[in-house]
């Protein structure tokens, strides 16, 4: 048998490849393979294939996957079993392997003979068994699992091991002599591209290319590793750098930058026959040792987000305590990361003891200190991802946006580099799971993570060794500090019962005795005996959050500080709760109330002001979860249902018509559907002054009118879910937003058939089945794409109709069915001529000529191309003219003549920039790029596809992969277009 797990997991007998099975059962294997015959136990199998979210009876279902595997490697062909395989042994699973079998023990073997051969000195032998080492590589450890399982550190090891071959192979070819060196140079190349701070490897790299003649491009990789060292972590280059650069010949120090030299023997040699290695692996590059801290005269980016402490922080002296003996007061660098994971119930000040303990230690870690709050139990659902935390980390340590990769792999990696080797403190608020939590973690020694939940984080403390620390309930005598401090000793000494009592009615949750603190602090005249009255006759009962435990019940103090709001901003506060988003802007809080902004912002301040709501940034309001709920009950028995409904349909009315004006300027031309013109009163969509204004609402309320869809449907208001959904379509399929795209879209489906629309299951129908299309599933596609057709011939809407040949055309176009395409391109411009709609018909030409490239037919493609441009110019259709401009400079391309595409990019370019089209300027840079180095110019080239990667990588696109990839080549590897 074969197996393979550096890569997609696979398996053999003979020729013929097995089926692992579901998921679940091929992350199994995939997890037997990278421990590579070692014992694997039982919880943690559990841990690595469920995480926090294990069912009851997991070992019960590994156990049956363990089954399934065994039956399908002892079977042989004829149906006879053979011994087993997968052996139980150790609390846990063994997976028995023959000489050979598996790919990663055969790369260790040729890493050991490596070894053993350089030992001998024969460095030439060395290479070659590491090249072929490298060669078995297909792509990152177990690809194709759960990102969530691969995330394991059993995966990420041997991940790491990838780039240390290379490092070893450069360094034994460099010994070997120039001909083996070039041999190493287009892995070196894209590995350094991979691991942009790896000093060794950039080393390597430099060494490299100078014995083989390349020494303006050595120069010139020198001085980028060195300006990225400078910018991105504050450092000069180290030693292993220094030396490389030291042996460069001095006569090319001066050289221009970028001005490779020419005639030179290497570039016939070896580097251009070597095949190019299969993969390059994104992983933790070894720590530079002895580089504690910044080079003299550079300035490393030192970030200082952690929350203000809190100033009368009171008690948890036994707490703080128990952290405190984490670190110990002699360890001035601990050897291991220190995980701190503080857990208890919502309101029992989790957060304020995090952030107080931070700030206690913060000085003993002086590379900076990092804050998330990764919203995990936000009842709007909205749990903050792990790629946009590490994204926002990657930012707060200097790397510039066009620097951070796509990918949760490549950001924890980069993420984990940056942290390597310095003492940073990172706080990671309001966690959900581990699962969460474990790409957050750093990689070695030095920082200490501080992790607060409201859930016990098992796997955290089980595998990555947190220290765990459960608060309780203040203390009596801690609440009575607690009042003293914020209310002052004297009064609370005075009336020490009434003192009680109101830790009593406060149940001892840190959270309602702050907010009747605030409250107390502001009425000085009024004795705390009335106060605890006033608690004693409000007091009620938020059992979701508080156990059926009436002694924690927080809506006591919640009501006595909403009960001195005024009326206004009580009435907000309770119709907030309707709100679908993570938080909310005052425009739209304006639109719940029936009033101008100006007037709702002294409200807000009011709210803010009580501790009942949270200004998360300029403009933008967010409140704790139990809040949300406590208003959410208040707008059930405050006001009437038809007050409720009537504010939510405002809410939704003014994102609907917003959300269509702002996609109207962006792309005016483009058939959409027709909203009604009422509005409802205080509702009125906002009125952009550009397409810049459009786009950046959008974008700024993408997590909001995404909820709103889903709340529509929750709320019975299908009209508003379907054509929100359809109103968003292009933005979500333009920003790469696909897994988006098909949860608004089957909602939207959803609502329209409880509606019996056909026009909106037309809709819903075309979008899902383009959607589809983009997930790579045809067969769902096209199931959806034939209903839409359907729907739209009999409502009679041929310009539906059009749009879903077009979508077909797409769809046949990416199969390789030109003719097809063609066909259905036909049919649309019948469709659209009928219905009189004429940029829709310059479109088709458009994409005729774009179907007619790839069938070849280039020159027919000219005609095709520029009759869409004289079209959408006398429609003023800039968003048609650009699209058309691309394919024309498209087409001269491949008629070989790169300057004329050029000057049809440029175009392009200039009309996608004017209407803020940040997608498609992305895709026209890149044609720029592959024509500049189809015309010779390998640094015009990088630039373009370098300002493509800063766009798609802003906007999150998946596209920056495959331009990174552009990147990363060789010159004379990289694709054609």
């Amino acid at each position: 048998m074969r197996f393979r797990v550096l890569g997609p997991v696979r398996a053999w007998r003979g020729e013929t490849e097995l089926n692992p099975g579901p998921p679940k059962r091929r992350a199994l294997l995939a997890l037997l393979l990278a421990r590579a015959g070692e014992p694997v136990p039982v919880h943690e199998i559990v841990d690595v294939l469920w995480g926090e979210n294990a069912p009851v009876g997991s070992v019960n279902v590994v156990h049956r996957h363990v089954g399934a595997l065994r039956r399908l490697l002892d079977t042989d062909p004829s149906g006879q079993t053979r011994s087993s395989r997968l052996v139980r042994g150790s609390g846990g699973y063994r997976l028995v392997l023959g000489a050979g079998e598996l790919d990663l023990q055969r790369f260790r073997a040729l890493r050991d003979e490596a070894r053993a051969a350089r030992d001998l000195g024969d460095p030439a032998r060395a290479a070659a068994s590491l090249i072929e080492a490298l060669a078995l590589w297909h792509g990152p450890t177990a690809s194709g699992i759960a990102p969530e399982v691969r995330a394991h550190p059993a995966f990420a090891s041997v991940d790491r091991e990838y780039p240390a071959a290379v490092k070893e192979a450069a360094a034994v070819a460099l010994e070997a002599g120039p001909a083996l060196a070039g041999q190493m140079l287009p892995v070196l190349r894209q590995t350094a591209v991979a691991h942009p701070l790896d000093e060794v490897l950039h080393a390597s790299l430099v060494t490299a290319l100078a014995v083989t003649g390349h020494r303006a491009e050595a120069r010139n990789a020198y001085r980028d590793v060195s300006t990225r060292l400078v910018d991105e972590l504050g450092l000069d280059p180290g030693p292993e750098l220094r030396a490389a650069e030291q042996q460069l010949p001095r006569s090319v120090a001066s050289a221009p930058a970028g001005r490779p030299e020419t005639g030179s023997s290497a570039q016939s040699g070896a580097e251009h026959s070597t095949p190019q290695l299969p993969y390059i692996g994104v992983s933790v590059p070894e720590a530079s040792a002895g580089r504690a801290g910044p080079a003299d005269g550079a300035t490393r980016v030192r970030p200082a987000q952690l929350p203000p402490d809190l100033g009368m922080f009171t008690g948890r002296r036994a707490e703080l305590g128990r952290v405190h003996a984490l670190l110990s007061p002699s360890d001035d660098r601990p050897n291991t990361v220190v995980i701190s994971a503080i857990g208890g119930m919502a309101g029992v000040g989790k957060t304020s003891l995090a952030v107080h303990w931070a700030h206690q230690v913060a000085d003993r870690f002086p590379d900076g200190q990092l804050y998330a709050d990764l919203r995990g139990f936000d009842p709007s659902g909205s749990i903050a991802d792990p790629v946009e935390v590490i994204r926002g980390f990657l930012d707060a340590l200097g790397v510039p946006a066009h620097r951070i990769p796509a990918g949760l792999d490549a950001q924890a990696a980069l993420y984990r580099t940056l942290l390597a080797g310095h003492r940073v403190l990172v706080l990671l608020d309001n966690a959900r799971d581990t699962e969460q939590v474990r790409p957050l973690l750093p990689g070695s020694a030095g920082c200490l993570i501080v992790v607060t939940s409201r859930n016990h984080l098992h796997g955290l403390v089980v595998t990555d060794g947190a220290h765990p620390l459960s608060l309780d309930l203040l203390t009596a005598a801690e609440s009575r500090e607690f009042l003293m401090r914020r209310l002052g000793t004297k009064r609370v000494t005075e009336e020490p019962t009434a003192a009680d009592e109101i830790v009593a009615l406060c149940g001892s949750l840190p959270l309602t005795l702050a907010i009747v603190s605030a409250r107390a602090a502001v009425l000085p005249g009024r004795s705390l005996s009335s106060i605890a009255e006033d608690l004693r006759e409000t007091r009620g009962s938020l059992t979701a959050f508080t156990h059926d435990d009436p002694v924690t019940d927080p809506r006591t103090a919640f009501s006595w500080s909403y009960d001195a709001l005024a009326p206004g901003a009580a009435r907000l506060f309770r119709l907030l709760a309707l709100h679908p988003g993570p938080d909310a802007s005052t425009a739209t809080a304006a639109v719940l109330l029936c009033l101008p902004p100006r007037d709702v912002r002294p409200l807000l301040a009011e709210l803010v002001g009580a501790h009942l709501l949270t200004q998360r940034s300029p403009g933008r309001y967010g409140s704790h979860e139990l809040l949300r709920i406590y208003a959410a009950e208040l707008a059930e028995s405050h006001d009437t249902p038809e007050e409720r409904d009537a504010a939510r349909h405002r809410l939704l009315d003014h994102l609907l018509h917003t959300a269509h004006r702002a996609d109207s300027l962006l792309a005016p031309h483009r058939e959409r559907i027709t909203l009604s013109p009422q509005v409802a009163t205080a509702a009125a969509p906002v009125a952009f002054k550009s397409e810049e204004k459009a786009s950046s609402w959008l974008n700024a309320e993408r997590p909001v009118l995404l909820a709103a869809v889903q709340e529509a449907a929750r709320s019975g208001l299908g009209a508003h879910c379907w054509q929100l959904a359809a109103t968003l379509e292009l933005f979500l399929d333009r920003h790469g937003r696909w897994q988006d795209q098909l949860v608004v879209q089957e909602a939207a489906l959803h609502a329209a058939e409880e509606l019996d629309d056909p026009s909106g299951r037309a809709h819903a129908h075309r979008a899902l089945g383009f959607v589809n299309g983009r997930l790579e599933r045809p067969a769902e596609a096209h199931e959806h794409l034939s209903t839409a057709l359907r729907l739209f011939a009999a409502i009679g809407d041929a310009s539906g109709q059009g749009r879903v040949h077009r979508y077909l055309a797409f769809q046949a176009n990416r199969q390789g069915r030109h003719r097809e395409a063609l066909d259905h391109y036909r049919e649309a411009h019948a469709l659209y001529d009928a219905a009189g709609h004429r940029s829709g018909q310059a479109g088709i030409f458009n994409e005729v000529g774009w179907t007619r490239i790839l069938l070849g037919a280039y020159e027919e493609a000219l005609a095709d191309c520029q009759r869409a441009i004289t079209m959408n110019q006398q429609l003023g259709d800039r968003n048609g003219e650009a699209a058309a401009w691309d394919s024309l400079g498209y087409a001269h391309h491949h008629l070989g003549r790169y300057q004329r595409a050029l000057t049809c990019y440029e175009h392009a370019l200039t009309a996608y920039r004017e209407i803020h089209d940040d997608y498609l300027e992305a895709d026209t840079l890149v044609h720029i790029g592959d024509a500049w180095e189809a015309d010779g110019s390998q640094e015009r080239a990088a630039g373009a596809w370098r300002q493509a990667l800063e766009i798609l990588e802003t906007i999150e696109h998946p596209d920056a992969e495959h331009v990174r990839d552009k990147l990363r080549r060789p010159d004379g590897t990289r694709n054609a277009p």
